[in-house]
């Protein structure tokens, strides 16, 4: 159950009355879309004429941030917190490297109930909130529903067997989701409602259609991408998706009183276990699992008609956390009374060349996954990224070198200590779990994945 202070939050929010100007409010959520994969930016390869529509019709962010990966950022989109004040800094249960030179802190196994969710905000303002797709967040007893999400259906994986569709064959799910998406905004057109849509794609197993794969084979590769025709098939399966559901708002008569927000829970997945090669995040350095920009760097696309200017671009930095101070201050919803990390973005989004009043973006991955165990930390356009194994930072001027290739941290000392020391600080603030020397480090073993069943360390989060 809820603690007593959220439900006292909760009930003093259903008193309140909802203005007649509240938008409704969508996401799409998808799984390891990387920058450079939507032909809005850039990409010549994958077909997305639905969601690059959306750019058109709105806001593309060009730098927009999610975590590393995915269990992480759903913890911060659904809190509006940095996922380091719970520790879910890796994904829901995480790996373990017995024998690398650092344990890593054990992942927490779900969302704290008492956390008070964006769902929970504004369904106890008088929306009606659908959840559908991914959850990653916990299991029974700490699913969508348990945490505010009135009507909710989890979903795993690219495909969904008979025992979930309740159909004789297996189904794409994709498909499936936009199915159930479509049934809750038909039902829920006459009163302000809260939808989110997170998709399996485009996640491995790149589980797609024979004549998808068909189509992309057939196709040009696109020069310096990897031009998989599974992956594009799979994206197609995410593009139409995202095409169905406008097409809905916009027959059932309600684009515009609705904020559409889409993106992405981390960067692109480049190398899969087997090194066989997913995508690309070029011109960003590395993947998913790094706080290099390939890692942490996403889409973003909101589409408000008669609301948010079309067809424009944004450059000011953002985030996951950021949505949920957003969708506050739109719906006129109370804040809850817990730490808020994020910031509204409603200026950015009248306003494309409007700032916000940030002072700094943190990530915190303090655990082996596609890298070493690192923080970062990015104020203006510099970045310091501190890696725990031997203490070394990076320092890059994304203004000037947004692939990362140009380490100035010996250049810039007296700006790299600063950064550095202002990590160190926030790090504290949040009360971000650190990984500790370990007495078992093989060097010769340190690569393999175990199955740790520690329990995790008990750490107070400070306020």
């Amino acid at each position: 159950m809820k603690s007593a202070l959220a439900a006292s939050i909760l009930l003093a929010a259903l008193t309140s009355s909802l203005p007649a100007a509240a938008p409704n409010i969508v996401v799409i959520l998808a799984d390891d879309l990387g920058w450079a994969d939507l032909g809005c930016y850039g990409n010549t390869f994958n077909e997305t004429p639905n969601i690059d529509r959306l750019a058109t019709e709105g806001l593309r962010f060009t730098q927009f941030y999610a975590g590393p990966v995915c269990s992480p950022t759903r913890a911060n989109l659904q809190s509006g917190q940095d996922q380091a004040r719970f520790g879910i800094t890796q994904h829901i249960p995480g790996h373990r490297r017995p024998y690398a030179r650092l344990i890593d802190p054990v992942v927490p196994t779900e969302l704290p109930l008492e956390t008070v969710t964006f769902a929970e905000s504004l369904g106890a303002n008088g929306y009606r909130a659908g959840y559908f797709g991914k959850w990653h967040l916990g299991g029974k007893g700490h699913t969508p529903i348990d945490q505010g999400w009135q009507t909710a259906l989890e979903t795993h994986g690219n495909t969904q067997p008979p025992s979930v569709t309740g159909s004789p064959e297996t189904r794409q799910t994709a498909e499936f989701l936009t199915e159930k998406a479509i049934a809750f905004l038909e039902s829920s057109s006459q009163q302000p409602f809260l939808l989110q849509v997170s998709h399996a794609a485009v996640h491995i197993p790149l589980t797609t259609t024979p004549d998808r794969i068909a189509k992309y084979q057939k196709k040009t590769p696109m020069p310096g991408y990897p031009s998989r025709p599974e992956y594009a098939g799979l994206l197609e399966e995410l593009d139409q998706s995202v095409g169905a559901i406008t097409a809905a708002l916009d027959r059932l008569g309600l684009s515009q009183n609705t904020l559409l927000f889409f993106t992405s829970d981390n960067g692109g997945l480049v190398h899969q276990q087997d090194n066989t090669i997913v995508t690309s995040n070029h011109p960003l350095r590395s993947e998913k699992g790094t706080l290099y920009e390939g890692g942490i760097r996403v889409p973003a696309i909101a589409r408000w008609p008669g609301t948010i200017p079309p067809n424009k671009q944004c450059a000011t930095p953002a985030i996951t956390q950021d949505l949920y101070p957003t969708f506050l201050a739109l719906s006129h919803s109370p804040k809850p009374n817990q730490p808020q990390d994020g910031l509204d973005l409603t200026p950015l989004l009248r306003n494309p060349t409007s700032s916000l009043s940030r002072i700094s973006l943190h990530w915190h991955l303090p655990h082996y996954h596609h890298s070493t165990p690192a923080s970062a930390i990015r104020q203006g356009d510099w970045k310091l990224i501190e890696f725990f194994e031997d203490n070394h930072i990076e320092l890059y001027d994304l203004a000037t070198d947004l692939s990362e290739s140009n380490n100035l941290a010996t250049r810039e000392p007296q700006r790299a200590e600063s950064l550095r020391a202002a990590l160190k600080a926030w790090r504290e603030h949040v009360n971000a779990r650190l990984p500790e020397p370990n007495p078992a480090f093989d060097p010769a073993r340190a690569t393999e994945l175990g199955h740790g069943k520690e329990k995790p360390r008990k750490k107070k989060n400070k306020a």
